[in-house]
């Protein structure tokens, strides 16, 4: 069985101490993961040595970033790369979130370089995709997540390329008031995976997790992660508060 997530982004939210106690909270939860399973928080910069340290001991626990650069080192003030980030035991990256795309302009093309940085050094990345509002209402959002996948990771290998988790973000439904179905989830994963199939055949596409990143919530997480394709959540606003991400990684299939 693929391997099923529940992928925490905390984003540009929570002190020092608001995450070291959520940290902690979550450590001590009764939560039986199975082998397949795995929980990955991906936290502020400032916060991942203690984050590290703090689920090291806790049996498929991960920390993840937000964001690496996409230089391997040099003069570039304010960067962190993914040598940095594996000095201190980080084992997974975001790479490519919307909302980096959005704000900071990141390419298809720069989002390549940061997967091959974050492969090249054992770090599993978590690619991002998904389109707006504008690309859904134009029926265009299957050709659209295509050319995403295809400019960012179809240069991998096979084995490169099982070593990559996907994301996909409704962008249309997060924060617009319009919602997305479990139908509508299942729908643009099971077109994922055939645009993996037709570029690295259906062994590979089969073994690889896709997960959903359209408000996950501990309400609805056991309905999403039940869709055929759908391998757990990245989950934003859910993942702040204990009770509801202990219900969500309990969801896990």
């Amino acid at each position: 069985m693929r391997k099923q997530i529940a992928a925490a982004n905390w984003k540009m939210n929570l002190t020092y101490q608001q995450g070291v106690a959520l940290l902690q909270t979550l450590v001590s939860a009764e939560i039986s993961l199975k082998e397949n399973h795995a929980a990955v928080f991906a936290v502020p910069f400032p916060y991942l040595e203690m984050a590290t340290d703090t689920v090291q001991h806790k049996k498929n626990y991960f920390i993840a970033a937000q964001n690496c650069s996409d230089k391997k080192a040099g003069a570039y003030t304010g960067e962190v790369s993914t040598e940095m980030l594996k000095s201190i035991h980080v084992n997974y990256c975001l790479v490519g979130h919307s909302e980096r795309r959005e704000y900071f302009g990141e390419s298809n093309l720069m989002l390549a370089d940061k997967l091959n940085h974050c492969l090249a050094t054992g770090i599993t990345p978590i690619f991002c995709c998904g389109e707006a509002l504008a690309i859904r209402e134009l029926n265009q959002q299957n050709g659209y997540v295509e050319q995403q996948l295809r400019e960012s990771l179809f240069h991998l290998s096979k084995e490169d390329m099982l070593k990559t988790v996907i994301a996909y973000e409704p962008i249309w439904a997060i924060g617009t008031g319009k919602t997305a179905s479990t139908e509508q989830a299942q729908e643009m994963h099971a077109n994922l995976r055939t645009v993996l199939k037709n570029q690295y055949g259906e062994t590979v596409s089969e073994q690889i997790s896709i997960l959903y990143g359209g408000s996950v919530k501990a309400a609805n997480a056991k309905e999403i992660f039940g869709s055929k394709d759908v391998d757990g959540g990245l989950v934003g606003g859910a993942s702040l508060i204990a009770t509801e991400f202990i219900e969500i990684i309990k969801a896990l299939k």
